[in-house]
């Protein structure tokens, strides 16, 4: 193997499957199963900005995987969710499946994916469609995952950036940014953390605000040492900004800032980059 094929970790540059094409696998995440690491995202293509100033990117292709054995040389396994050409369908392109995440069931034997749903034309919106909760499961990890449809958690207040999360005990849980006008007409925009029912399938009653993380978005969680932490960035837009994470014993209890978990981001822009998912390499201790 050709240790550095892909270039130096410092280098800048891009970054090709086994084929010799660019990996285009946006704000997904990596899954551990069947003996491979399992890279998956959005497969996006640009899209011009829309009459009302949305827009940015979409997927006219679906959520696509990647599978790896050493997290460097990555073979391209094929569209898991596709989109569709009907015009009735949900799955209508161009549209979005932003952050999609999924985890392993061991009760129902079932992958479960969960997504930032945003309906055709791919514009972020407050209406029925355009800030969703999306469901989709498989009973093979880089199977033909089956659409079940949307869902807005706890009051039906839109859904924006989020992950999953899945305990050392099998308790799942879903982290979004959560975005209301409170009675003063303020953005009261938040990240929440749910706890999911025991199949994944749905959210329960069980939630946290995490007050901390005012006006904060793509939330990436690690467990270390029997804490949790989300990683998080800030609202800019398209724009580079600092990190913030936050700290807990327990995902929907008290949450304390912690500040820039980046060391050496002398810009304070995350390295230029933004916070989407974090996974444990198999076999080491830490």
């Amino acid at each position: 193997m050709e240790c550095f094929k892909h270039g130096e970790i410092t280098e800048f540059i891009q970054w090709y499957d086994t084929d010799g094409n660019i990996i285009n696998a946006s704000d997904g995440g990596v899954i551990f199963a069947e003996g491979k690491y399992h890279w998956y995202g959005q497969a996006l293509q640009a899209k011009p900005m829309a009459g009302n100033g949305n827009g940015g990117q979409v997927t006219v292709t679906g959520v696509v995987m990647y599978e790896s054995e050493d997290l460097l040389n990555w073979k391209y396994e094929g569209v898991i969710l596709p989109v569709s050409e009907d015009p009735e369908s949900p799955l209508r392109a161009p549209m979005r499946f932003e952050r999609p995440k999924i985890i392993y069931n061991e009760k129902t034997k079932q992958y479960v994916l969960w997504c930032h749903y945003v309906c055709y034309p791919g514009d972020h919106g407050t209406a029925e469609g355009t800030a969703e909760a999306g469901i989709a499961v498989c009973d093979k990890v880089n199977g033909n995952y089956k659409w079940l449809g949307t869902t807005r958690p706890l009051d039906k207040k839109i859904v924006q950036d989020s992950t999953l999360y899945k305990d050392d005990d099998g308790t799942a849980y879903f982290i979004y940014d959560r975005n209301q006008i409170d009675e003063n007409g303020n953005d009261d925009r938040c990240l929440y953390v749910v706890k999911l029912t025991d199949d994944y399938l749905a959210t329960t009653e069980e939630y946290a605000r995490i007050d901390a993380a005012f006006w904060r978005e793509a939330p990436a969680i690690i467990k270390r040492k029997g804490k949790f932490y989300i990683v998080t960035s800030g609202l800019t837009g398209w724009d580079f900004n600092q990190a913030k994470a936050f700290r807990t014993d327990s995902l929907i209890e008290n949450w304390e800032d912690i500040g820039d978990p980046c060391i050496g981001d002398y810009t304070k822009t995350t390295f230029n980059s933004q916070s989407s998912y974090a996974f444990k390499v198999e076999g080491t201790e830490d």
